[in-house]
């Protein structure tokens, strides 16, 4: 019977074959038999030698095949940026998901690799439909400079960046959404000379990686996060060389596998001949990536900067004004200037719309709502991805208070294609609103504010005793309200902010669970007019939090808001591996 295939990238030249022959060699002494394994080696002229050493480890399992690509990337070959000890190869893992179609996911490592652990476990990780699964290069997090870097100058938040030594490369997303073609796009725009292709892939896949075991990628150019012997992969990166350095960390594992290949006298002598001189060599070099890195995050035309340049400055502003906000802890303020807000009077809102005008009119308005919202998502202005937990709104029976974060003029509508995801039958949807959107707000968007079961607060005390009636016996009556505790709405702001406690208070009152969602946000290949990528939604809905009759009013109201900022925190910290924090002065 015919096995499933297992296929394995390399990229090397002929001074990094034999590390690439002992990195093979493990992987084939770990490997299940159950799989065949097609090891690919993507070069640009290697010697027959270096095949022949490579070809000797073929077994019934293993096949080794050579591709010169050197041809195949000649419009680009001469712009590929290196430095140091870098070579051309290291950017051939671009090429892979274009030049063998045939592949629908691969394996890439690099050649200074050790793998303590069957390769056809990574290979079939569910990575779901991000572009790469990769591990997290923790030097990121644990130098300054590195972290200061990544985000000032790629873009990238430092808890984020991916070590690209070994990926499993989803090639059907990589064709999907032009990988390629975004590197070579990039490649023009701007030479990246810290990490070079590393940086490229980060700020292409940003938002879209499957952060992999740290396990499989145990780099040796950081601090060790768990015990040696359990690392599944061993990455010798930047000078963390076993065979330059006899106190390198894990160099046993490599010299395991190295003393039983035909390579290991040449490395071993390697060893024995690598002066103080080749030591001061690597010296510079990490003295050389520290003056790259510095002088990179103070370059006012750095790629952050160039990116900011070309977009909107009113955006630019809202953008501004949030992060000096967070660092104020101004968290129930919005960024926007609001309309003058008139005061809303009991006589003026029938909030139940039991009179036949505003009924009608509540579900005209609905129903263009219901149409607007499909507009939005036919114009790829609003991006539903995916709903987690959508069973959650199904099992409860009565009302019910949903929160939810607040970050654009669009998130309700987010909230109400949920809605009416889940089917519940004969419940409506009420949403929480300012005064000023429903006294002042003009326009379309006015209309729906009035109209479409909306239930806005006052400043005025008789119709704020209105309010409470009126959802008392909405949730009496078995709906919804969706209410946002953060308060203010900030443009794309993915942290879950401080919650405000009316929500649970409207909850705790009446008896009726909260059900917290909280939405998350990545990345589309969609550029808005303003010059930011469109964001892509995902719903998630966490567990009902029914008031607890234990304890006393006010600590029911304390206890639900508290456990719906830990699954928005939770939520925030799983989606993006980002611990929160905020910005403070």
């Amino acid at each position: 019977m015919n096995k499933q295939i297992i296929p394995i990238f390399y990229a090397c030249d002929d001074a990094f074959v034999k590390y690439t022959v002992v990195s093979l060699y493990s992987i084939i002494k770990n490997a299940s038999t159950e799989y065949d394994y097609k090891i690919h080696i993507l070069h640009s002229g290697i010697s027959e030698e270096s095949k022949k050493r490579l070809s000797e480890l073929e077994n019934d399992n293993f096949k080794v095949f050579f591709h010169n690509i050197k041809n195949d990337v000649k419009q680009i070959y001469g712009k590929l940026p290196v430095r140091d000890y870098y070579s051309k190869t290291t950017y051939y893992r671009f090429f892979i998901a274009e030049m063998f179609p045939e592949y629908k996911r691969v394996i890439y490592t690099d050649g200074d690799t050790i793998f303590n652990a069957d390769v056809s476990e990574l290979y079939f990780t569910d990575i779901e439909d991000a572009y790469v699964g990769a591990c997290r290069d923790l030097v990121f997090t644990q130098v300054d400079l590195y972290g200061d870097y990544a985000e000032k100058v790629v873009g990238v938040s430092r808890y984020n960046i991916f070590n690209a030594g070994l990926l499993l490369i989803n090639c059907d997303q990589f064709r999907k959404h032009a990988v390629y073609k975004k590197f070579r796009y990039y490649l023009k725009m701007y030479d990246f000379v810290v990490t070079q292709d590393q940086d490229y892939l980060n700020l292409i896949c940003k938002d879209h990686v499957f952060f992999l075991d740290q396990r499989w990628n145990d780099t040796m150019f950081s601090e060790p996060v768990f015990p040696d012997r359990e690392a599944k992969m061993i990455h010798c990166n930047m000078t963390g060389k076993p065979w330059h350095y006899r106190d390198c960390r894990c160099a046993e594992y490599f010299w395991k596998y190295a003393k039983e290949t035909s390579v290991y006298d040449e490395i071993a002598a390697e060893l024995e001949g690598y002066t103080d001189e080749c030591k001061k060599a690597d010296a510079r070099v990490l003295e050389n990536i520290n003056r790259l890195a510095e002088k990179e995050i103070k370059r006012s035309d750095n790629f952050v900067n160039l990116q900011n340049s070309e977009r909107s400055e009113a955006r630019r502003k809202i953008v501004k004004k949030i992060e000096d906000y967070e660092e104020q802890g101004r968290f129930t303020e919005d960024v926007y200037d609001d309309p003058p807000t008139e005061t809303l009077m009991p006589e003026n809102i029938d909030y139940l719309r039991k009179g036949i005008v505003s009924s009608a009119k509540a579900d005209i308005a609905y129903a263009v709502a219901k149409r607007f919202s499909k507009k939005l998502s036919k114009d790829k202005k609003l991006l539903i991805k995916k709903i987690n937990g959508l069973e959650k709104l199904n099992g409860i029976e009565g009302g019910a208070v949903l929160t939810c974060n607040h970050f654009n003029e669009f998130d309700s509508f987010a909230i109400h294609y949920t809605f009416a995801k889940a089917k519940l039958k004969d419940k409506k949807l009420y949403t929480v609103i300012r005064e000023g959107n429903y006294t002042t707000f003009k326009g379309f968007y006015g209309y729906l504010m009035r109209n479409c079961y909306t239930l806005p607060l006052s400043s005025n005390h008789k119709t704020m005793r209105k309010f409470s009636i009126a959802t008392e016996q909405i949730l009496k009556k078995g709906d919804f309200i969706l209410i946002y505790p953060e308060q203010s709405m900030w443009w794309n702001y993915r942290k879950p902010k401080p919650l405000q406690k009316g929500a649970f208070v409207i909850a705790a009152k009446n008896n009726v669970p909260v059900v917290p969602c909280f939405i998350t946000m990545q990345d589309s290949d969609m550029v808005d007019p303003d010059g930011f990528f469109v964001q892509e939604y995902t719903v998630n809905i966490g567990d009902p939090i029914y008031p607890d009759e234990e304890l006393k009013y006010v600590d029911r109201v304390t206890d639900m808001l508290d456990k719906t900022f830990a699954f928005n925190k939770e939520t925030y910290e799983k989606k993006y591996g980002i611990p929160l924090y905020y910005t403070k002065k």
